[in-house]
């Protein structure tokens, strides 16, 4: 399965994309500056520090006119915190939370719009997919709020009863504010099908992740003097 994700001056939570990367069955492609995205079945907007900007360089980059033909082919969209943001028809930052105050027209793929705003989200979640009911799970961190028809389709049903993202009727763009959205098996397997690929080999990416930390855990023990490390920490607070 081909998977593009444009590559954003300000992107933010990359690791998002991690358990595609170590799919076996996923090539997840980063295009880059200067680079036009090629065939694929799903492109990723992933989240970015600063979504006005971040959308005019995906303009600038002739991006928006290949994210449309890709659409046009019957191609998946996934949009993701700030990714989701640009899916919608309008950005406003009144109070110039990420830049100049002012507003930046969005992709106008779903009917919404954004407005960033001082108190920022932040919370863990969990909840059920809007595909194949498939438990998800993971973290808010945003300062937009959105509001339009489109969220009346919800990507995501909350456990705690709110709704996250939405989903369009075509079935070819799902946006979410939720970071982690591919962690979960379940909801990693319902999106994979979503855009048009059946799943064999799906990879348990926490026990990928803990068995990484645990080899540069025995490297750092097995290369380093911890001990003296150990005693020139207390030397040094000592010192303080």
């Amino acid at each position: 399965m081909r998977v593009t994700v444009p590559v954003l001056a300000r992107i933010s939570n990359h690791t998002d994309l991690d358990p595609l990367r170590l799919h076996p069955q996923v090539e997840v492609r980063w295009v880059r500056p200067g680079e036009s995205m090629p065939p694929s079945d799903l492109v990723i907007l992933p989240g970015s520090k600063s979504t006005r900007s971040d959308l005019q360089r995906l303009r600038d980059q002739g991006w928006e006119a290949d994210l449309r033909r890709h659409l046009r082919y019957g191609g998946k969209v996934i949009g993701i915190c700030g990714g989701f943001q640009m899916l919608g028809r309008w950005v406003h930052d009144p109070v110039g939370l990420e830049g100049e105050p002012g507003s930046s027209p969005g992709l106008g793929l779903l009917d919404f719009a954004t407005t960033l705003e001082p108190e920022k989200q932040l919370r863990r979640v969990e909840g059920r997919l809007g595909l194949e009911d498939a438990w998800v799970t993971g973290y808010e961190i945003h300062a937009g709020v959105s509001t339009g028809p489109a969220l009346e389709q919800p990507a995501i049903q909350l456990s705690d009863g709110r709704l996250d993202g939405a989903l369009s009727d075509d079935g070819q763009l799902l946006g979410s504010y939720l970071h982690g959205l591919f962690d979960a098996a379940s909801a990693r397997d319902a999106l994979l099908r979503w855009a048009g690929r059946a799943v064999r080999e799906t990879p348990d990416y926490r026990q990928l992740r803990e068995d990484g930390i645990n080899r540069l855990a025995d490297a750092l023990e097995t290369y380093l003097d911890l001990d003296s490390l150990e005693q020139w920490r207390l030397n040094e607070r000592a010192k303080s």
